[in-house]
């Protein structure tokens, strides 16, 4: 029953909850290498009195895990990304005037210092998510090609990363923009070093997340869902974060 009446708590006034996903459709913005969704109904109301419909779509569609097995092979896939890394406390790096100044900002192991030095050490077993506000930008403002057909976004470095990791040993990190690395910034030969970097730390990630500017730096909870699709290099996903209100 203590559970019972915490669930009551969390859902009353006291308490924000935001979305952190893109809604799913043909619309859903989304790595430009993939095609759209596809939706072909199987069932219908007029024929068979009620719906059915098949779907068809990349693993990484719009808002997305990346389980490790994404970028290496025989690491875990969808399937056993446990329960309890589904839910953590959820520390919210903004750097969104930086990435607004520099469209190909890469977040840095100064950034993380700066902001423990605000809010505190960001806790063992969290989610870290970087926000930069590029969910807002509609269209092609998304992907920010130049005349050259070259991308600009911003993302993560690998010592950034490491620092998480192997210092703070988090649980998961996620972003607004469709990739871990920065492409124009051209930190590495591989355009997905700080990705691979990641995922090779038995760490998943959540690409394309929204609504980061809603929340706090600290004291928010992150619940990510998904088909447990076994052997999945990685799914949309329906994340949410849960905080009290100031």
């Amino acid at each position: 029953m203590d559970l019972w009446k915490m669930m009551e708590t969390l859902k009353s006034d006291k308490y924000e909850w935001v979305d952190l996903s893109q809604p799913v459709s043909a619309k859903t913005r989304h790595y430009w290498l993939f095609g759209d969704m596809e939706a072909v109904d199987i069932l219908s109301y007029d024929k068979e009195g009620v719906s059915a419909r098949e779907y068809k779509m990349v693993s990484q569609y719009g808002t997305h895990i990346d389980p490790p097995s994404h970028f290496v092979r025989g690491a875990r896939a969808l399937h056993e990304i446990r329960l309890r890394e589904c839910a953590l406390p959820l520390c919210v790096v903004d750097v969104s005037a930086k990435a607004a100044a520099n469209n190909d900002y890469v977040l840095t192991v100064d950034d993380l210092r700066e902001w423990e030095g605000r809010h505190g050490k960001i806790p063992a077993d969290s989610f870290v998510a970087m926000r930069t506000d590029w969910h807002k930008r509609e269209g092609a403002a998304f992907f920010n090609k130049d005349a050259n057909g070259g991308v600009h976004y911003p993302g993560w470095t690998i010592a950034a990363l490491e620092f998480l990791c192997k210092e703070r040993n988090v649980c998961a990190i996620g972003h607004e923009p469709p990739d871990t690395d920065a492409p124009g910034a051209k930190l590495s030969d591989n355009p997905w070093a700080s990705e691979l970097f990641i995922l090779q730390q038995d760490r998943y990630q959540i690409e394309m997340l929204t609504n980061l500017d809603k929340l706090p730096a600290t004291g928010a909870v992150i619940f990510v869902g998904f088909p447990s699709v076994v052997d999945a290099p990685g799914f949309t996903v329906r994340c949410y974060a849960v905080f009290e209100k100031q």
